[in-house]
């Protein structure tokens, strides 16, 4: 070849070879599909047991008893974040990438400190990194990388090759990066205080939350040290260590702004987690925030919560006001014949908190296939004087009334003791009366029961003082104890699930690991008894039906446990 045939060859070679660094890289496919879509299907596969073409996934346990994927999916045993979970003698190992493609020193041991063990502790590991082939074959066979049966009641699935590659590829996404808010020396919580709000409420959540954080960051000298020059077996619970930090953010202007203001706060500083929070009205504008960003939401104090059964990201005390009418509802289906059967009328204001707890009732009642009840819903500012009671009397006579309604409505409620025109019976709601319990007329109290959400008064008195010496220790006045004492469970229950993170600082961890923890009647002052369990997202799941006699001052006599079923 002539030298200007050799340099026309290399010339044409080199242009090509521009054309095709030039050119837009193709985009990225898995199973022929495009990556996020297959991400998609394959976090459905994952969470609700539903293959790419929709019909159920199908698998094996036990040997030959065949189940299907909604009736229990992969994330029902190893959680949402692949994390793994124990169930009495059943230990479900992780499923997240980061650990399956990792060897295992131990069965629930990353190689974390494995530079520092001694050589005459350097063993082979439990279990080698799985591969794309032997992550197939356990999925389907049940089989790890050395040939181990895994446990019969992990179920041997009945996969396509394509439907298993779109499940591998969706296990190497999960939880494969720590979650936004985390770096390798802190981890930002913020917490939300929304327009309304008095100072006074919002300082006595804030200081207690500040007081939180600035206990955990007064350890961090001992734990950097722990770190540098602690034993190498202990290395797995002290190299996750970090600082904690906490903003305030502030949402003013209508609810339907709340969003916008949030996502901005978001930008400038992505946080990890919020903590606690406080409002007056509507939980839903941060409520759904969380939701879109997936950032938890760990115990915010409002008395409007979203109520869900499937949302994930915000979990709450309780249903609120909704769950005094929840709990109303379930009393009446255990009553007598004659209260039980008798028609319901629901008697509110027009407002949030008369919706909440109608709503709550109503929701209830027909769960349980009770008769629909009547409402007279009372218009805002109109006062409720005795002709208004008269006049409800000689409609709903024989009926059981559902008063939810303040104290300065009641007042003017006077019955004639010997007349027909009664109530079988009425309820109120305590937060609805607010301190004005007392206030309920003579003439109704033989008959009216009151929903109380929280301790009744004498109890939980040790937790009380052990809440109140932690403040008085810290300089700080107790000035709401319900607010404070919420905050200081926050804080407590908050710092066990972190140290039970590890390393593994990922959102849904967070959560999963919040709910596999054992029910809470310690550290918690305004409830008997906090429950948790995987999905659930309110804690107190109960509310007391007392009754007030007719003594001065009134004698609580209870007429319900805690929990009604």
């Amino acid at each position: 070849m002539s030298t200007t045939a050799r340099a026309f060859a290399v010339l044409s070679c080199c242009a090509g070879l521009a054309v095709f660094a030039s050119s837009p890289p193709a985009e990225e496919t898995v199973a022929g599909m495009p990556a996020d879509e297959a991400l998609r299907l394959g976090e459905r596969m994952y969470r609700e047991g539903i293959l790419p073409n929709g019909e159920e996934m199908r698998s094996f346990v036990h040997g030959d008893i065949e189940v299907f994927g909604t009736m229990f999916s992969c994330e029902s045993c190893h959680v949402r974040s692949g994390m793994g979970s124990t169930e009495g003698t059943v230990v479900t190992l992780p499923a997240a990438g980061s650990w399956l493609y990792a060897p295992l020193i131990g069965s629930d041991m990353k190689d974390l400190s494995r530079e520092r063990m001694p050589d005459e502790f350097r063993q082979k590991p439990f279990r080698p990194a799985y591969t794309d082939r032997t992550l197939s074959r356990a999925i389907r066979l049940g089989r790890d990388p050395d040939g181990r049966v895994f446990n019969t009641v992990m179920p041997r699935y009945v996969l396509s090759s394509r439907d298993g590659e779109i499940l591998i590829n969706y296990l190497k996404h999960l939880s494969a990066e720590w979650s936004p808010g985390v770096d390798d020396t802190t981890i930002r919580f913020a917490t939300v205080v929304t327009e309304g709000v008095s100072e006074a409420d919002a300082t006595a959540m804030m200081a207690t939350l500040e007081a939180i954080v600035r206990d955990h960051n007064t350890q961090d000298r001992h734990e950097e040290e722990r770190v540098r020059r602690g034993t190498w077996y202990k290395q797995e619970k002290w190299l996750p260590y970090r600082k904690f930090s906490l903003s305030r953010w502030d949402l003013t202007g209508p609810p339907e702004t709340w969003g916008e203001q949030l996502e901005a706060y978001y930008a400038a500083e992505p946080v990890f987690a919020l903590l606690g929070g406080i409002s007056d009205g509507d939980w839903g504008p941060i409520h759904e925030f969380s939701e879109r960003e997936r950032l938890p939401c760990l115990f915010p104090i409002t008395e409007f919560p979203v109520i869900s059964e499937t949302d994930w990201y915000t979990l709450y005390f309780s249903k609120g006001l909704y769950q005094e009418g929840e709990g109303a509802a379930r009393y009446l289906r255990r009553a007598e014949p004659e209260v039980r059967d008798a028609p319901a009328v629901q008697i509110f204001r027009d407002d949030p908190a008369g919706r909440a707890l109608a709503r709550g009732f109503r929701e209830t009642r027909a769960g349980m296939r009770m008769s629909e009840p009547a409402e007279v819903m009372v218009e805002p500012g109109r006062e409720l004087d005795a002709a208004f009671w008269t006049s409800l009397a000689q409609q709903h006579a024989g009926a059981v009334w559902l008063v939810w309604l303040e104290a300065t409505d009641v007042a003017a409620l006077e019955l004639d003791q010997d007349g027909d025109r009664r109530p079988v019976i009425a309820i109120a709601s305590a937060s609805r009366l607010g301190g004005g319990v007392a206030a309920l007329p003579q003439s109704v109290r033989d008959l009216t029961l009151v929903t109380v959400p929280h301790t009744l008064p004498g109890q939980m008195g040790r937790t009380r003082i052990a809440i109140e010496r932690w403040l008085k220790i810290r300089d700080i006045p107790v000035t709401n104890y319900d607010v404070q004492a919420k905050m200081y469970f926050v804080g407590w229950m908050m710092a066990g699930v972190i140290n039970m993170m590890r390393d593994d600082f990922y959102r849904d961890n967070f959560f999963d690991i919040t709910d596999m923890m054992r029910d809470q009647d310690y550290a918690i002052g305004v409830y008997p008894r906090l429950s948790f369990g995987p999905g659930q997202r309110y804690a107190s799941k109960g509310c007391y039906v007392v009754q007030f006699d007719d003594s001065d001052p009134p004698t609580l006599i209870k007429k319900s446990e805690w929990v009604i079923h």
